[in-house]
């Protein structure tokens, strides 16, 4: 009897990773309401799909791969991490990618209209801090390409930052743009222009 339970059990945890079902990480996961649910991340999740996972309180919230799978496998997924991922960031809805870069540094140096600034004060407000995870694009032609990385200093919008690429290790001279966000290359002069001819 005693043997027929083992193998029982032992059956049961094998099987277990196969009730798992298989998803895939959004290639930009974003939320909108500061809940970061297993929906947000993955596409296929599912009935899991409304699961809470984190809180984000800032721009962004990063996540380890492991304890992202980990969450994952806990609420019945699967992901397997096919490209070795060690960090995933999660993005305020309002400040996704997808806006051309031009546009989007327009938007973060417009003053409000109710209080009309000069130039000076448009560099005022900090819009990225010291160890903040900042995406940087480079932009050139109709190609756009991103990475992630820390921000090893603070900047405003319109000036110039480093940022430590958080795959290569490497740092990149940016520009910050809005909050989180920082172009590089012809993109990152094209802005700091823009905004000396404000």
């Amino acid at each position: 009897m005693r043997t027929l339970i083992l193998a029982a059990v032992a059956a049961l945890s094998f099987a277990a990773p196969g009730l798992a079902g298989p998803v895939t990480l959004k290639a930009n996961p974003v939320d909108s309401d500061g809940r970061v649910t297993l929906g947000d991340l993955f596409d296929g999740a599912g009935g899991a799909a409304n699961i809470v996972v984190g809180q984000r309180s800032g721009p962004s919230i990063v996540f380890e791969a492991g304890q992202l799978q980990s969450l994952a496998r806990q609420s019945g997924l699967d992901w397997a991490n096919p490209t070795g991922l060690r960090r995933v960031v999660v993005r305020n809805a309002d400040m996704a990618p997808g806006a051309p870069l031009a546009a989007v540094a327009n938007a973060a140096v417009t003053p409000v209209a109710s209080r009309p600034a000069p130039v000076r004060n448009a560099y005022a407000d900090r819009v990225i801090s010291r160890n903040d995870i900042v995406e940087v694009a480079y932009q050139v032609g109709g190609v756009r390409l991103t990475i992630s990385g820390r921000a090893e200093g603070n900047a405003a919008v319109g000036q110039r930052l480093a940022i430590r690429n958080l795959q290569s290790n490497r740092v990149i001279d940016a520009v910050a743009i809005a909050p989180g966000q920082a172009a590089a290359g012809p993109a990152a002069r094209a802005s700091t222009q823009q905004l000396a001819a404000r």
